[in-house]
Formats: structure tokens, sequence, C-alpha cells
């Protein structure tokens, strides 16, 4: 949240563009993790080993649809994602929100505080990924420097799928989330149907 609200200042500031900004930040944080873990005995090796409370927090079986287990991550999938409606429909932060995305000047215009509504845009997507790294580093079960690399990429995919505009202002929760079902269908449908990943 903290690194989010960075994100946000520099951006409503200074005008600068939040993909510029968000990935400039991304590249910092990445050399700051890989000297993190190349400190004291690891050498930059993989971090295993996580503590069983925490993987069994996240890997944990919610209920089982006959043999499958499934596990209590996608639970947490779903909250978050009602969370998230709930705060883009129901508050006066959402509709702040789809504002200043869709038009800056007519926003501020209509008495939206335009550079607290990016900072705080920016500081929930921090917490959001906080939380997403939470989960993602018990659920793979082994961390390096490098784990999460490139998603933000799947993540970009998956909300223009949804017909999310890439300079705001356009888009819905279930939009996002039908997104999101699309590109990970294609993806295991690839790995079932053995297609290399190189062609």
């Amino acid at each position: 949240a903290a690194i989010g609200c960075f994100n946000g200042f520099f951006v409503a500031k200074f005008k600068l563009h939040p993909f510029i900004v968000t990935l400039g930040t991304q590249l910092i944080l990445n050399t700051c993790l890989l000297l993190y873990v190349q400190m004291g005995n690891n050498k930059g090796a993989a971090i295993s080993n996580l503590d069983q409370s925490y993987t069994s927090f996240v890997k944990g079986k919610l209920f089982s649809v006959g043999s499958t287990p499934v596990p209590r991550y996608v639970l947490f999938a779903i909250v978050l994602t009602a969370v998230m409606w709930f705060i883009w429909n129901k508050t006066t932060f959402g509709k702040n929100m789809f504002a200043v995305g869709s038009n800056p000047e007519a926003a501020k215009v209509s008495g939206v505080n335009v550079m607290k509504t990016t900072i705080l845009v920016h500081t929930l997507a921090g917490a959001m990924y906080g939380l997403t790294g939470f989960i993602e580093s018990s659920r793979i079960g082994s961390n390096t420097a490098n784990t999460g690399l490139n998603y933000e990429c799947d993540a970009i995919a998956a909300c223009v799928i949804g017909g999310v505009s890439f300079v705001g202002g356009t888009g819905k929760i279930s939009g996002v989330v039908l997104g999101v079902f699309l590109l990970r269908i294609i993806f295991v449908a690839l790995n079932f149907l053995s297609i290399n990943m190189n062609m």
C-alpha cells in the first residue's frame, strides 16, 4: 500500500503516466529484492520450506468437488472480488475513481479531489498486490526475486479482454473476472493440448 501511495503521488502530482511510474518502481523493487535474497547464507537461491501454517492457510482444502480439492485461495479471490465490486459500484470513492479515469478535468470541475482519488486508487492497488503476493508465495511454495515477473502482462491482458480501457474510464469488475477466466482457460487448454510454449 505504501509503494502504491508512492506511485500515486508521482502520477497525481507530476502528471506522469501511471504505466511508466509503476514500471519504474517495479524495476527498482526487483533490484532491491534481488539484493535482499543474496544476503546472508541464502546467496540468491530460491526461498523454500515455507512454514506449514502459512502454506496450509492459503492452500488448505476449503471443500472438495468429487475427488478434486478446492483450495482456500479460491475463497480469498471471491471475497476480494466482492469487496472490489462493492467499492466500484456502491461507494462515492468508486464513482470518483471512474470519473477521474474517464476525464480528470471534468471530475475536478465536478468537485472531485483528483489528486486524493488518484493516490487512493494506487494505494488500493498496492494493497491488492501485497495480498496477491502473500497468496502466490504460498501457492507456488518457493520464491526468488523473479517470482511474479511478467504477471503484470497477464493482468493487463485479462483486463483488456474484459473490456477495461488502457487509458481509463471504461470497464466493470464483472468484465475483469470474465477476462481472467478466459485467459486462464486459454493457458490451461494450451497445456492440455501439449502445445509447445516456445512456438
